[in-house]
């Protein structure tokens, strides 16, 4: 029997304005019934998918980012958050997090990166 591909969703995207990350997040929940092996990594602007008590009504948006706080239930614990995008971005760690990701650097998302056979961008 063939191996699973292990698979990082990679999150660049703003929460709102677009429906990535809502998609991703669909993706991600999909993909955790097939396979163990996933890595999730907020980046860029996809650092704000994370942030607690979002209000996206006020764009007529749906608000999804309370669903990533059922991550670990998938046995989804492999999730990075970019040290310097959250602190480009005004962000810190007494910022309010949805879910609790790994504060790593940017070396180390690069590094852990290729270690998958397959990055899924969002």
């Amino acid at each position: 029997m063939k191996k699973m591909n292990s698979i990082a969703f990679l999150f660049t995207q703003a929460p709102h304005g677009n429906s990535a990350g809502r998609e991703g997040l669909d993706a991600l929940l999909a993909t955790s019934a097939l396979t163990e092996d996933i890595g999730v990594f907020f980046i860029s602007d996809g650092v704000f998918q994370l942030v607690e008590n979002q209000q996206p009504e006020g764009v007529l948006s749906r608000h999804h980012a309370a669903t990533f706080k059922v991550l670990p239930l998938y046995d989804v614990t492999n999730v990075y958050i970019s040290q310097k995008d959250i602190a480009h971005r005004g962000l810190s760690s007494q910022t309010s997090f949805v879910l609790d990701a790994q504060v790593i650097s940017q070396q180390d998302i690069t590094q852990k990166l290729s270690e998958y056979d397959v990055v899924l961008r969002f």
